[in-house]
């Protein structure tokens, strides 16, 4: 099975985190990237959160790259489990 783009969730304000999903064959597979880790890739400082879809969409080809080989990896977490990215994941 391949491992391919889901869906954008949205900016989770509380946890600083964007969501977005990932499909696995048939199984969607919840994923989140903290805001820090997208701010590193970007090179960008406190991009605001009205800001964040559009340099989630700019970014999204890094981040379910990273994604993916996470997934490969077995390095799930949470419960359900899915895909938590931090900016140490880019370093």
């Amino acid at each position: 099975m391949t491992f391919t783009s889901g869906e954008y969730r949205g900016y989770d304000t509380d946890r600083s985190v964007v969501l977005f999903s990932m499909i696995d064959g048939y199984k969607e597979v919840p994923c989140a990237i903290s805001a820090d880790a997208m701010d590193f890739l970007d090179g960008a400082k406190r991009t605001s959160p009205a800001q964040r879809e559009q340099q989630f969409l700019r970014l999204r080809t890094s981040i379910e790259q990273r994604a993916e080989r996470k997934f490969a990896a077995a390095e799930l977490e949470g419960n359900p489990a899915g895909i938590i990215l931090r900016s140490i994941d880019f370093r």
